[in-house]
């Protein structure tokens, strides 16, 4: 009699692709730095991606631009496309998978069925409540409404951008759809019971996509959520601001600002903070982790941060140029 096999793990699929033991323990030496833990946490992080199956994910976008999927397929090595789709078990997700129609919407279905209080729920968009939902819709169904039934039978909910963080742009005023963030649209369940797994705000204009990595990583080795903020932030990412570790600080530090995007000042990175630069006012990982493997972001652009990451960016008195107070 055939005795069923046992489900892969993380560790497995890595090695599968090719991947040394040093380069998988390399892996998690970076996943415990990136998180901010001790040195022995690496040896919780290899404990359970080497013994743990791979965890189903099930992906619903609702009001996005598909940015935040476009942009979390960019992390770097090993690359996020390939940890979801190679290492966790993808089982549903309206930009990458190749079902569409009706066989799109019973494979989410089955998915949920089949691995109920087990898998991790990725959410992408803001969540429209106005009409009863029907503002947004995917096979004849609101994306409220999806959301809260997927969200019953989660372990974990990570709202990727800042969409479905706090409504995000469709959110903006006049907010006709009057769309909201994730954890407040399962506000009713959470009150009620119908919701206990833990709801984790990865906010941006797209996210940082190391910053989702490591929250699942964290998640698969701890069985829980990291320490959040009072914005369900994981802190590790978002405890310190953009202008904490700004390379062009000093200059701040001296009072030496630009006055516009091309004068010397600008030219020899002095501090954007009267171009509208709101790194000093928004938390994020962006100048620790940075973007494209690393190589950069907005300030070492010559760009000022907009504050993509807290809540109400976009309907900011006086738009992304006007200097804070």
């Amino acid at each position: 009699m055939a005795t069923e096999q046992a489900p892969p793990t993380v560790y497995h699929q890595l090695r599968a692709q090719g991947m040394s033991r040093r380069g998988f323990l390399q892996f998690c030496a970076y996943m415990t730095t990136l998180l901010a833990l001790p040195a022995s946490a690496a040896q919780d992080i290899e404990q359970a991606l080497r013994t743990k199956p791979r965890p189903s994910v099930i992906w619903i976008s609702i009001q996005e631009c598909t940015g935040c999927s476009e942009s979390l397929l960019r992390s770097f090595e090993p690359t996020l496309e390939g940890l979801i789709l190679d290492q966790f078990s993808l089982d549903y997700h309206h930009v990458l998978q190749a079902a569409a129609g009706r066989a799109a919407e019973a494979a989410r279905e089955a998915a949920i069925k089949k691995a109920w209080g087990k898998y991790v729920l990725i959410v992408d968009g803001g969540i429209p409540q106005g009409a009863d939902g029907a503002l947004s819709t995917t096979g004849g169904r609101a994306g409220i409404e999806i959301l809260q039934t997927a969200a019953q039978g989660a372990a974990l909910i990570v709202a990727v951008g800042t969409c479905a963080a706090y409504g995000g742009i469709p959110a903006a005023a006049p907010n006709p759809t009057e769309a909201t963030g994730a954890a407040k649209a399962l506000t009713e369940l959470r009150d009620a019971g119908k919701v206990s797994a833990p709801v984790i705000n990865v906010p941006g204009c797209p996210p940082v996509p190391e910053v989702m990595t490591g929250v699942i990583a964290y998640y698969l080795a701890y069985g829980k959520a990291p320490p959040l903020d009072d914005l369900l932030r994981p802190v590790p990412f978002f405890g310190r601001t953009v202008h904490d570790d700004c390379p062009r600080l000093p200059f701040y530090n001296k009072g030496l600002f630009a006055r516009s995007f091309d004068d010397e000042g600008a030219r020899q990175g002095h501090c954007l903070l009267e171009l509208g630069c709101k790194g000093t006012v928004t938390f994020n990982a962006c100048t620790v982790v940075k973007w494209n493997q690393g190589t950069g972001f907005p300030m070492k652009a010559g760009h000022g941060c907009l504050g993509c990451s807290q809540p109400g960016f976009w309907d900011r008195k006086g738009g992304f140029y006007a200097p804070i107070a």
